[in-house]
């Protein structure tokens, strides 16, 4: 089934911070392991901030990846959908979510906060300077991707598995997010 409403997946995170680039690994996972509508528009975000906000642009839903800080243990995944999204953005500590939040409000001004708004993400066990994720969130990171994929299909979208390509394929490029992005 395909749909005729725009949808934005987003990575976020530094991948210089441990488990806190989670997002940005899961939305690579994503685009090399299942073939997705057009309509959907994956993009790593990494920690851009409000260069983000193009983006945006005519979406009608988003979802956001992200390492969550939660009062549960680490590797949990965590939903948030709606207004829950923008407190957990304001509430987290690390830096990128700082331009997460001034993001959101941003959209709020501009009156183009899109229909639906959600973020999923793992519990982070170390965010301390380094490339290497903690093991336990490398163990969770293949369910975060299938619950991305699933979460896609359930809004309307065509995602099927990848036939070939397997760990080495390589992720298509999103012209339109290299478009926004001024790449």
């Amino acid at each position: 089934m395909t749909d005729s409403r725009r949808m934005l997946v987003l990575g976020l995170g530094n991948v210089l911070c441990g488990d806190d680039g989670l997002g940005v690994a899961a939305v690579a996972r994503l685009a090399e392991r299942w073939e997705i509508a057009p309509e959907v528009c994956v993009a790593d975000g990494g920690t851009l901030g409000l260069s983000l906000l193009g983006l945006f642009d005519g979406m009608d839903e988003v979802l956001l990846v992200d390492a969550i800080l939660a009062d549960v243990p680490p590797g949990s995944l965590v939903a948030l959908d709606g207004d829950e999204v923008a407190p957990a953005a304001r509430a987290r500590l690390s830096v990128h979510q700082v331009g997460v939040a001034d993001l959101l409000d941003a959209l709020d001004l501009l009156g183009t906060r899109p229909r639906r708004l959600s973020l999923l993400g793992l519990v982070p066990e170390q965010l301390e300077l380094g490339t290497q994720r903690s093991a336990v969130v490398e163990r969770a990171l293949p369910g975060l991707v299938d619950r991305v994929a699933r979460e896609i299909r359930e809004r309307g979208h065509t995602v099927m598995p990848r036939r070939s390509g397997g760990a080495h394929a390589q992720a298509p490029v999103d012209r339109d997010a290299a478009r926004a992005l001024g790449l």
